[in-house]
């Protein structure tokens, strides 16, 4: 599940997880020389390049990272089995190799894989990686102390659930395998044909046992990327990187390393940032920020201004912003009710209130609509742009509210979080046409995350969100309508409580592919079949429109982050 603050912040005060939609490509492909993104020469090597954003890169050790394709300043330092393909739009949602050969060979039933490490891979300090350094680096990731990574590697390897790591458990996990230095071999517990995508995680980056020191390891974690860690300041708010003169571009096809320094300052804010970018002064013309957003008043003063708005970029990641139902809620147990409130409501305003048509596109499926997904289109209760008032009357009639309903609504009272105030507001105007009385339930954010995801304390009616931690429909449809991953004592994110056996067995069915583009088709028609229910009201999904300096070449924005990625940047 990705739900990161840095993801679930609206535009400096619009959008912040902004992503979206199939169409949208960012500035170019790979390698760009187009006017606009950084100048009329090839990229050169050489220069600092600065980095402007908001949230500190906090814990930098791969073991605690939450990111998945190599993340963007960790993939500059740490690099995995595979990672993204670092072209712009579509293009760069797919996996390829990157310590590895390949992208892994599966068994017959996909519940063995197997990788070969490519020959000539160096750390920093000029020793060989090995593959016993991947299957160290993963079992550390699973020690109390460096919680933080993602989970699946606990739910997916055999005895992963109750392995405490190797400052506990000297042993290590029976169900990683290295046979020889340039082999490791894992065995999971069920069919997963996405494994691929998770050794995009930084849990799959190589750690020398022998250099780690724990909870301080992220002082210095050892390179295997084509920058080291120089300085690393306040757990991560001003990050100074230079070249690993180990690594070597003959065995990186990804990552162009251009400039010789990378200087990352966060806990800036984001007003400041986009100034700064704006003015591109000195050292800011060869800034870019991989966090922070055009606002709506922002980015109508850029798109006033030629020069600026050639250093925009546009980037789509898989999110979507929608309404939850509780079923167990009444009258949200009446499908005929949570439909009328899908007809009711008025998209149009919704994304006004989340920063206008240039942050945000209509969602009618649940999954983005990028091809990596599955999307498939559809749009079971068709509202319109503005909402179709009359058709939720004729259902809430048929309901037995011939006189309307009073719900309450429960969102956020954080002006920067997308379940803000304003976009509960919009949809409150929206469902009064309808004769459905909106009473709103605002709360601190915190407050707001522990309510909608106890089992116990789940409100009948919310704002929710949801993004990938790759793009698949997997790991977007399968936290949020497995009925096997509802939690009772913990966070749980299946808030219609949706457990249909018909819906878990297509999941594990999908799951046993490993043709990926034909798990994206069968992902795209469950999502079309679980949206009949209409357990979740769609709404819409980010966009993000980013500054960049003068001084920038070579953008390259992909579908599988959404944000510029620095590994392909260039400055003059």
């Amino acid at each position: 599940m990705r739900q990161p603050s840095v993801i679930a912040r609206r535009v400096a005060a619009a959008s912040v997880t902004l992503v979206v939609a199939a169409g949208a490509a960012a500035c170019g492909p790979k390698d760009n020389d187009a006017k606009g993104a950084g100048g009329d020469s090839k990229p050169q090597k050489g220069g600092t390049l600065t980095v402007l954003n908001a949230n500190p890169q906090e814990d930098f050790d791969p073991a605690r990272l939450y990111t998945s394709g190599g993340g963007n300043v960790p993939s500059l330092v740490f690099r995995t089995l595979t990672t993204r393909n670092r072209e712009s739009g579509a293009a760069g949602a797919k996996v390829v190799p990157d310590l590895a050969t390949d992208t892994g060979r599966p068994s017959e039933n996909a519940t063995v894989w197997t990788y070969t490490l490519k020959k000539g891979l160096k750390y920093e300090d000029g020793t060989p990686i090995t593959s016993a350094d991947i299957k160290y680096g993963i079992e550390r990731s699973f020690a109390a102390e460096l919680s933080g990574g993602a989970p699946y590697l606990r739910d997916w390897l055999i005895g992963g659930a109750d392995y405490q790591g190797p400052y506990k458990d000297k042993k290590g996990l029976a169900s990683i395998e290295t046979p020889d230095d340039l082999t490791i071999v894992f065995h999971l517990n069920k069919p997963e044909g996405e494994f691929p995508y998770l050794a995009t995680q930084t849990q799959f980056t190589p750690v020398p046992k022998a250099k780690d020191k724990g909870t301080k390891y992220e002082e210095h974690p050892i390179s295997s990327g084509p920058y080291k860690v120089v300085k690393n300041e306040n757990d991560g708010e001003r990050l100074t990187l230079e070249r690993n003169t180990y690594w070597s571009a003959a065995t990186d096809a990804e990552r162009k390393a251009y400039p010789d320094k990378i200087d990352v300052r966060s806990g800036l804010d984001s007003s400041v940032i986009n100034q700064r970018l704006s003015a591109s002064q000195a050292a800011d013309a060869a800034a870019v920020t991989t966090d922070t957003n055009l606002g709506p008043a922002e980015l109508a003063k850029v798109t006033g201004d030629k020069a600026l708005a050639a250093r925009v970029g546009t980037g789509h990641f898989g999110y979507t912003n929608y309404i939850a139902f509780n079923p167990k809620v009444k009258p949200f147990d009446d499908p005929k009710v949570r439909q009328a409130i899908a007809y009711a409501v008025d998209r149009s305003s919704v994304i006004n209130a989340a920063g206008g048509s240039s942050l945000a596109e209509a969602a009618t499926t649940y999954l983005p609509n990028q091809k990596s997904f599955g999307y498939t289109p559809y749009d079971h209760f068709p509202a319109g742009a503005s909402g179709n008032p009359a058709k939720a009357k004729e259902l809430l009639k048929e309901a037995g509210h011939p006189n309307g309903i009073t719900v309450t609504l429960t969102h956020s009272n954080d002006k920067d979080f997308e379940t803000s105030p304003e976009i509960a507001t919009a949809l409150q105007d929206a469902l009064k046409k309808a004769g459905i009385t909106v009473k709103l339930q605002g709360l601190e954010v915190n407050d707001y995350k522990d309510k909608i995801h106890s089992v116990k304390s789940e409100p009948g009616f919310f704002l929710a969100h949801w993004g990938a931690d790759w793009p698949s429909g997997g790991p977007f449809l399968a936290p949020i309508f497995d009925g096997r991953q509802i939690v009772k004592d913990g966070a749980n994110f299946n808030t219609g409580f949706l457990d249909d056996k018909s819906v878990n067995g297509e999941i594990d069915a999908i799951n046993k592919l490993t043709n990926l583009d034909e798990a994206a088709q069968r992902w795209g028609a469950l999502d079309k079949k679980i949206g009949e229910q209409a357990l979740t009201v769609p709404l819409f999904h980010p966009v993000y429109k980013r500054l960049y300096g003068s001084a920038v070449k070579n953008i390259v924005i992909s579908d599988w982050t959404g944000v510029l990625d620095i590994s392909q940047v260039a400055v003059k």
